[in-house]
């Protein structure tokens, strides 16, 4: 039976699944921390010739997308390893960014692949505490500490420093983009990094892509009918699942709505 084993191929297949970045009261979202163990063990199978990765992330924290697409390349180099990733419902933004940690990148012919930009919203309460009779009153030592309150009114310079901060990390998924897919990019038809989404059949077309396939298909493809996927995922704790099945029904209903809102982004 050992010897049997012995001989088929073992791949191990990371799921990051979520918004990234300590999102909702519970702080279940993707981040570094939460998948450093779980990338090190699926690197340290010795005999596999590779590393798949399915990601399903409407993305979230630039920060938390870069340190995971770091680690997994540092660990393909490392370890001398291949790295193929699948996109299934979603992998835009920080999940497209992680997306690129991938020698090889798969999708759904229905998958949303891209929106390669950086975006900030809020809200603006100005004219509604002054309806309600509100009276602001803000105390700040450094004069532009209160950048962005929504309860004041927007201020010109405030929007510029912002716009650089946002020019400076869509500079950075750039780099990231073009590095990772190089010469496969065909950048004549449509602008790539606009921030724009596309399905899988047309981000293949734009080489965001590779090919159309699933994980379970495309690794059996490779590697053999008998190829044993091994499945590496973080696993919830004692203390968020007995919050998840809490009657907390409030803290799980704001949690839902916050990761929600930016799912509904891309329409799902």
């Amino acid at each position: 039976m050992f010897s049997i084993f012995k001989k088929k191929k073992i791949i191990p297949h990371i799921k990051l699944a979520g918004v990234i970045g300590n999102v909702g009261k519970f702080k279940q979202g993707i981040d570094f921390s939460g998948q450093e163990e779980i990338i090190l063990k699926a690197f340290s199978v010795k005999k596999a010739p590779c590393v798949a990765i399915t990601i399903n992330s409407p993305g979230g924290s630039p920060v938390q997308s870069h340190l995971i697409f770091n680690f997994i390349r540092q660990q393909a180099k490392k370890n001398k390893k291949k790295v193929i990733v699948f996109a299934e419902d979603i992998a835009a933004s920080g999940g497209y960014l992680i997306a690129c940690a991938g020698d090889e990148i798969y999708a759904n012919s229905s998958s949303i692949i891209g929106s390669i930009g950086v975006i900030y919203s809020s809200f603006g309460f100005t004219e509604l505490i002054k309806k309600i009779g509100v009276e602001r009153r803000v105390h700040t030592a450094g004069k532009n500490k209160s950048t962005l309150d929504p309860f004041l009114e927007e201020k010109k310079e405030d929007i510029e420093r912002l716009k650089n901060i946002q020019l400076d990390l869509h500079k950075d998924f750039i780099n990231v983009v073009e590095k990772s897919r190089g010469e496969k990019l065909k950048k004549s038809e449509v602008e790539l990094f606009s921030g724009e989404f596309w399905s899988g059949i047309k981000s293949k077309e734009l080489g965001l892509i590779d090919e159309i396939g699933d994980a379970n298909q495309v690794l059996r493809e490779k590697f053999g009918e008998d190829v044993i996927i091994k499945k590496f995922e973080k696993s919830k704790s004692w203390l968020s699942k007995k919050l998840s099945s809490s009657n907390d029904h409030v803290d799980q209903v704001a949690n839902i709505l916050e990761e929600k809102s930016i799912w509904q982004k891309y329409g799902l």
